[in-house]
């Protein structure tokens, strides 16, 4: 299964693809039960904002109710198809992403934007590290109709804004923040339990406030080029050093 060559150009111009339906309900509805009964088993209150920031469930990370929503459906086909056959790491872990329900008003939320790998107090990335790869994967495991219900938020075009930006400055000037550059909008993804997204690593992105009744389920999967490491600031002076099925539509 390929990306269509419609899809490509949207992932050429924003960065981000959406992926409709790839996800069986079946595997869906395991993913959610095996969250559910992690979450109904008790979470220690003083880790939740290293769960916020790395991974709720953590036991389950590796389980393959989670890391078969990547490895066993269509999304590893439709990754390759724009990074190479064979040319991405084995991913052996998701990120578990639940977004509860806020209990301030929908005007005094704001959604703030970074880019992946960045050093935070608690999500595990060493200070002086840029722990950038190549795509991230998302997987929507609850309906998200409409904004405001806590959406994989992106702000399309950005990857080619960092580009510049590093090929003045240089990549490693995102230890210092993010790049000061003019914002596009943001855009609420929406959907249903099942889509998934592609994503440039180099778009920026967040979470959208959730002022629905229910929480937001997700898994995060970060894919990574085999030759990715080799030289990991090249890639984001290049956005599409490593995505042959993007260079070939020759743009």
């Amino acid at each position: 299964m390929k990306l269509t060559y419609e899809q490509r150009e949207h992932l050429l111009e924003h960065g981000y693809v959406k992926l409709p339906g790839v996800v069986p309900k079946l595997m869906v509805d395991e993913a959610v039960k095996a969250i559910n009964h992690s979450v109904g088993e008790g979470m220690d209150t003083e880790r939740m904002p290293i769960f916020r920031s790395q991974s709720y469930c953590p036991e389950l990370q590796r389980d393959p109710v989670i890391t078969g929503l990547l490895n066993k459906t269509p999304i590893w086909e439709l990754a390759e198809s724009v990074i190479g056959e064979g040319k991405l790491k084995p991913a052996g872990a998701g990120q578990i992403a639940l977004r509860f329900p806020a209990a301030a008003e929908l005007n005094s939320l704001r959604t703030g934007y970074h880019l992946d790998g960045m050093h935070s107090p608690n999500n595990g990335v060493p200070k002086g590290v840029i722990a950038n790869f190549t795509a991230l994967v998302g997987v929507f495991l609850s309906d998200l109709p409409k904004p405001n219900a806590g959406n994989f938020t992106v702000w399309p075009g950005t990857h080619r804004l960092f580009e510049a930006y590093f090929r003045e400055h240089g990549p490693d000037a995102l230890l210092n923040g993010m790049p000061p550059v003019p914002m596009p909008e943001p855009v609420q993804i929406t959907g249903q339990a099942g889509d998934a997204v592609l994503v440039h690593y180099q778009v920026a992105h967040g979470i959208g406030p959730n002022v629905s009744p229910n929480i937001r389920y997700a898994c995060f999967f970060r894919l990574k080029h085999v030759d990715h490491d080799l030289d990991w600031r090249a890639p984001m002076r290049n956005i599409w050093l490593h995505w042959p099925g993007i260079q070939s539509l020759g743009r």
